[in-house]
C-alpha cells in the first residue's frame, strides 16, 4: 500500500440551532457555550490542532458570526490586556488563534442534515482526505482522539471512524458499527447501521463524532436522497462508500470519556470533568461538589 495522503484539513459543522438549550442559544450559538472558560468549539479546535491539523473549515449558518469573530484578533481587547500588563491572559488568548489564512467559513443555507453540511465544504477541502469533528462531542482522554485516529490512518489509509462502547440496551439510539475484532484498538468495519432496532445491533460500538474521510464521499453526498428525518445522512453515504473494496473503513476505539455537550446532562458533566483536570480549580471544585451533595 502506498503512503496515504497527509490529513491537513478538518471540517467543523456548526450550523445547528441548538434548540435543546433554549433560551440560552436564542442569541448565542450553542458552540459558543463555555466548558469551564473556553467555548465548546475551542476545545474541539484545540483537539484538531494537537493532532497536526493545519486548516480549519467551519460550516456555519445564520446567527453564527461570533464563531468567526472568536477565531480572529480582538484588537481592542488585546490592547487593553497589554496596557494593564495582563501578560499571561494575552499570551493565552493569542496562543489559541489559528495562523492567518488557516480558517475558512462557508454557509449551510438550510438545515438539511450532517451529510449536507459536509458536502458544503467540498470546494474548500478539495481532492484530499480530511477530518470531520462534530463540535457537540467532547473527547476527554490522555491523548487527543483525532491524534490517535491519524496515527491509525497512517497505517491503514482509507476511512476511519472513532467508536466507543455503549450499554447494549442503548444501541438503538446511535450509529453502530460491526467490526472484525471488537476488542482491538483498530479494526476493519464490517457493517454500519444508523439507530438499529433493539436487539439487532451488530455490536455495542457507537460512532462518536470523529471521522477521517476520503474525498470520494462528496459525489455520493451530492446525489444522495434524503434519509432519516428528511435529511441527507452522512452514515448513508459512508455505507455506500464502504461497499467499494477500494475504500475500506476502520474503527478506532477511543478509551477516554465522551461528553455530549448538546445535551444538558452531558454539558454539565463536561464542565465538571474539565474543571477537575485543572490544577487551579480542582481542589475548590471538589470541595464545592461535596458541599452540594
Amino acid at each position: 500500500m502506498s503512503k496515504p495522503k497527509r490529513i491537513r484539513k478538518a471540517v467543523f459543522p456548526v450550523a445547528g440551532l441548538g434548540t435543546r438549550f433554549l433560551p440560552a442559544t436564542k442569541a448565542v450559538p450553542k458552540e459558543m457555550l463555555t466548558v469551564v472558560d473556553r467555548p465548546v468549539i475551542q476545545h474541539v479546535v484545540n483537539e484538531a490542532r494537537e493532532a497536526g491539523i493545519e486548516h480549519f473549515v467551519f460550516v456555519t449558518g445564520r446567527g453564527k458570526a461570533c464563531i468567526e469573530d472568536h477565531f480572529d484578533h480582538q484588537f481592542e481587547l488585546e490592547a487593553t490586556l497589554s496596557s494593564k500588563k495582563k501578560t499571561r491572559e494575552l499570551e493565552d488568548l493569542l496562543a489559541e488563534l489559528p495562523d492567518a489564512g488557516r480558517t475558512s467559513f462557508t454557509r449551510q443555507q438550510a438545515p438539511r442534515g450532517l451529510g449536507h453540511a459536509v458536502w458544503c465544504a467540498r470546494d474548500i477541502v478539495g481532492d484530499e482526505p480530511f477530518a470531520l469533528l462534530l463540535p457537540d462531542m467532547l473527547h476527554h482522554g490522555d491523548k487527543p482522539c483525532l491524534a490517535e485516529m491519524i496515527e491509525a490512518y497512517e497505517q491503514t489509509g482509507g476511512n476511519l471512524v472513532a467508536v466507543s462502547p455503549v450499554p447494549e440496551d442503548q444501541t438503538h439510539q446511535y450509529g453502530i458499527v460491526g467490526v472484525k475484532d471488537a476488542k482491538a484498538k483498530v479494526s476493519q468495519i464490517t457493517q454500519m447501521v444508523e439507530k438499529p432496532p433493539k436487539g439487532t445491533a451488530p455490536s455495542n460500538l457507537h460512532i462518536t463524532g470523529r471521522y477521517i474521510l476520503e474525498p470520494e464521499i462528496f459525489p455520493l453526498l451530492a446525489r444522495q436522497e434524503a434519509g432519516a428525518g428528511g435529511e441527507i445522512q452522512l452514515t448513508d453515504a459512508m455505507i455506500t462508500l464502504s461497499q467499494d473494496a477500494g475504500h475500506p473503513f476502520h474503527a478506532v476505539r477511543f478509551d477516554g470519556a465522551i461528553y455530549d455537550t448538546g445535551s444538558k446532562i452531558g454539558f454539565l458533566l463536561a464542565n465538571i470533568a474539565y474543571g477537575l483536570k485543572r490544577d487551579d480549580l480542582a481542589p475548590q471544585l471538589r470541595a464545592a461538589i461535596k458541599d452540594l451533595l
